[in-house]
């Protein structure tokens, strides 16, 4: 990729949401917002080559794509009263201060997308899939459905919120704090994916985790909830080991094989710290018994001396607060690691039938490593190549390579 090409995706990375969410506030228009920030990446790639990468890029792409939304809004007629008002704007280089009481026009279009009359499923699908800046086949990977039904969520979240005409604008009071769950998950999903992509070349997007961060400290100081301190205390625990998590050369490096060394200890007593008051005042919540799990595992020297017992405990919590699929994988993981393999296979194996997990290549791996501890090698190398054929980044896909030649030379 051309060194333009590439400053452009970079730039357009980190500044899509606060430029979509700019939009979208002006215009008050999803699908238009969309279109005119496509517009100006497409325009960036053209004269960047040519001028060079502006002093304020992010600024270039935000009256670049104004500028194209009052154009199509002068050809469409049924938005000539608009056009007095946004005219006068046109030349303004500065977004908008946001109103209401959030700090950040992003988290007004994340409260907005957490609307009540959006079912909470389409709620985190338009969110992830028009402020994260996903794609649909990512966003589908991330929730565990079909690209298809992705699909179909979020052309019917945006077809109600056109229909219904749900504004968009800062919910204040009681308000606020109802929409706070949806707004949580998804600065969780959003960090997740920048912390563990779903697809692509490297097995992380930092500029997607530490948006999501950059978003839970705003949310925090805002509404310092018992949960909203459990988000930014897992987050921040579990960001701390990103430098580790890589190799040299990119490759994908397992928490068991970790050089602990790296790992981030001003974010670790940072979050830490955040941990009692997450879990204090009331029954825990699934943020705060998840950055309890962490602070475990980021206070041990290294896997053998983890307290797995305490882990256990807390994701029988956890199962009980969110008994998802994948909290049940990542329970039958540290059983694993408390009782012996054969323990954890078992739980795993009960599994099998779940349709959420199929196609999910994390359970496919745990089973691999399982079977690989057991000295069951067919029966592994057949887990990590079903694996291997949803694995979504490559150094996952290396790692998983890596494995199965291990197995070959037995």
């Amino acid at each position: 990729m051309p060194d333009a090409a590439r400053a452009v995706a970079a730039v357009f990375r980190e500044e899509h949401g606060r430029l979509l969410g700019a939009l979208v506030r002006r215009f008050g228009d999803l699908d238009l917002a969309e279109e005119v920030a496509a517009e100006a990446l497409e325009a960036a790639l053209v004269r960047w080559p040519v001028d060079g990468v502006p002093p304020k890029p992010g600024a270039w792409l935000m009256t670049t794509a104004r500028r194209k939304a009052v154009d199509r809004l002068r050809r469409d007629q049924t938005y000539a009263a608009k056009l007095a008002v946004l005219q006068a704007e046109i030349d303004r280089s500065a977004p908008p201060a946001s109103g209401g009481e959030l700090p950040d026009e992003r988290l007004e279009l994340f409260f907005t997308c957490a609307h009540p009359a959006l079912a909470a499923e389409d709620r985190l699908a338009l969110t992830l899939r028009c402020l994260a800046g996903l794609t649909t086949p990512e966003v589908a990977r991330a929730l565990l459905v079909p690209t298809a039904t992705m699909a179909k969520r979020i052309v019917r979240a945006k077809n109600r919120i056109r229909d219904h005409r749900i504004p968009f604008r800062v919910p204040t009071g009681d308000e606020l704090r109802t929409r706070l769950p949806g707004v949580l998950q998804v600065l969780y999903s959003l960090f997740t994916e920048g912390y563990a992509a779903s697809s692509g070349p490297y097995i992380q997007r930092p500029d997607l985790a530490d948006e999501a961060i950059r978003l839970a400290r705003l949310l925090h100081r805002l509404l310092p909830e018992r949960e909203t301190t459990g988000l930014l205390a897992l987050m921040l625990l579990v960001h701390a080991r990103r430098d580790a998590r890589t190799g040299p050369d990119g490759e994908f490096v397992l928490l068991e094989d970790q050089d602990r060394a790296r790992w981030d200890s001003v974010l670790i007593d940072e979050g830490r710290d955040l941990v009692p008051e997450a879990l204090t005042g009331g029954p825990p919540g699934p943020y705060g018994v998840q950055a309890a799990i962490a602070a475990l595992h980021d206070e041990a020297p290294d896997v053998a001396t983890t307290d797995w017992p305490q882990i256990v405990a807390l994701y029988d919590v956890l199962l009980t607060l969110t008994p998802t699929p994948v909290v049940a994988l990542n329970r039958a993981a540290a059983i694993a690691m408390r009782d012996g393999p054969e323990a954890g296979l078992k739980l795993l194996d009960d599994l099998a039938d779940e349709p959420r997990l199929r196609g999910y290549h994390p359970y496919a791996a745990a089973r691999g490593d399982l079977l690989h501890r057991l000295g069951r090698h067919e029966e592994a190398a057949a887990a990590y190549r079903e694996a291997l054929a949803s694995a979504g980044t490559e150094p996952e896909r290396a790692h998983l390579r890596r494995r199965l030649s291990t197995l070959e030379t037995h």
